[in-house]
């Protein structure tokens, strides 16, 4: 354990050194800062905001307070009385721009909800802007009512004005779909995918590290010293630190700017029960994929000259893309089902599912970790075998044929 301790610490201060692997570790959350911010800058923020024209068809006589309510809260509204009707109202902002119709009348009190009419173009906060016009309408409400029950009820309601507008209620049970259930799910799934993600992409270094120590012949002098179990276990502890480290660096970078940014408390969803499990589906992906990578990059004489074999390797990361379609139509679907019990797409497919699930099936993920851990452990014995011989083969890629006799020696 002390050399493979030791391998390990050699490869992070090496990589840790190396100029490459520094500038990747901050390009790419640098990268996503910029895609992420650069936008807001072609923003027409510096000019004056456009000012909405709000036509009230005042059945109540209360425009006047309307009109003082307005220019209390300081909305950018251009506020005009119209006797149009609610029938004219949709066919008159054909011709409008950034304009809305509003109907105040003996709803107010029955029900309490009041319907709004708007242009295409207008503001998305429009109607979050509009129910200031509720207040003078609540003290309306009780100026007229007694202090029954029943009328105490009615202002405890309030006046709620209703986006009546063509395909509102469409895209409002849309927008109402993203509920505190499913961020609580889907911002630690992200943030799993992102450190599989990483660390995956970390450990394919082994591939080429392992080819590059062949190709200088220096893998000799290093097994003089220690054995090829050490070598290869101290190769995959050394580079998932190094993932590690770029999950950290990218967290530094970018989670402030996020939480920032984004009107969603990012910190409370993120640190919850379900993140543990799914950083250990990640941590297990990892440990199958480096298993892989080790064995076959053990293979390569020059990683230039790998052939189809071991160029589909580095491919099998990302064969759960196949499934991720159906998954997102279905994930408790069979071919969901599927991509779960696969080695190579358990990882991201587990992820994936678990944040998109509201209840999760116990049973299919404990099946699914079982079978991941046999994998890595079998992974992890079969790349042993293959490492120990073709750390110190030269000259020549291994073929397939030849792996097979190493796994079966």
């Amino acid at each position: 354990m002390r050399n493979t301790k030791k391998v390990a610490k050699w490869e992070i201060k090496r990589n840790m050194k190396n100029k490459t692997f520094l500038i990747g570790l901050f390009i790419s959350p640098i990268l996503f800062l910029a895609f992420y911010l650069i936008p807001d800058l072609f923003n027409n923020s510096d000019e004056d905001p456009v000012s909405t024209t709000v036509f009230v068809n005042d059945q109540l006589g209360v425009y006047e307070d309307l009109e003082a309510t307005v220019q209390q809260a300081g909305a950018e509204w251009e506020l005009q009385p119209t006797d149009i009707s609610e029938e004219e109202a949709a066919g008159a902002l054909e011709s409008e721009e950034n304009s809305a119709y509003v109907f105040i009348d003996e709803r107010a009190f029955d029900g309490g909800v009041l319907p709004v009419y708007q242009s295409e173009e207008i503001s998305p906060l429009f109607m979050n802007e509009v129910q200031l016009l509720g207040a003078p309408l609540q003290a309306m409400q009780i100026e007229e009512l007694g202090l029954t029950p029943e009328e105490a009820t009615v202002i405890a309601q309030g006046v709620v004005f209703e986006d009546a507008s063509a395909g509102a209620a469409a895209e409002t049970e849309a927008s109402a779909g993203m509920d505190e259930d499913l961020l609580r799910s889907i911002v630690p799934g992200i943030f799993a995918a992102a450190v599989l993600l990483s660390i995956v992409f970390t450990g394919m270094a082994i591939f080429q590290s392992a080819s590059q120590e062949k190709k200088d012949k220096i893998a000799e002098i290093i097994l003089s010293s220690l054995t090829p179990g050490e070598l290869m276990q101290g190769k995959i502890i050394g580079y998932f630190v190094l993932g590690i480290i770029q999950v950290i660096v990218f967290i530094v970078l970018v989670l402030p700017v996020l939480v920032w940014k984004i009107d969603v408390p990012i910190l409370e969803y993120l640190f919850v029960p379900e993140l543990a499990l799914m950083l250990v589906i990640a941590i297990l992906g990892y440990l199958l994929y480096a298993a892989l990578f080790v064995g076959i990059g053990a293979t390569m004489a020059d990683i230039s000259t790998a052939g189809n074999f071991q160029g589909m390797i580095m491919m099998l990361p990302f064969t759960a893309l196949i499934f991720v379609g159906p998954v997102f139509s279905d994930p408790s679907g069979i071919w969901a089902q599927i991509g779960s019990y696969i080695p190579f797409t358990s990882p991201a497919i587990l992820i994936l599912r678990l944040s998109l699930l509201e209840e999760w099936p116990w049973v299919e993920i404990i099946i699914a970790l079982a079978i991941l851990v046999v994998s890595v452990w079998v992974f992890m014995k079969l790349a042993g075998k293959i490492f120990k011989i073709g750390i110190l083969m030269y000259g020549k890629n291994a073929t397939p044929g030849e792996i097979w006799k190493w796994i079966r020696a």
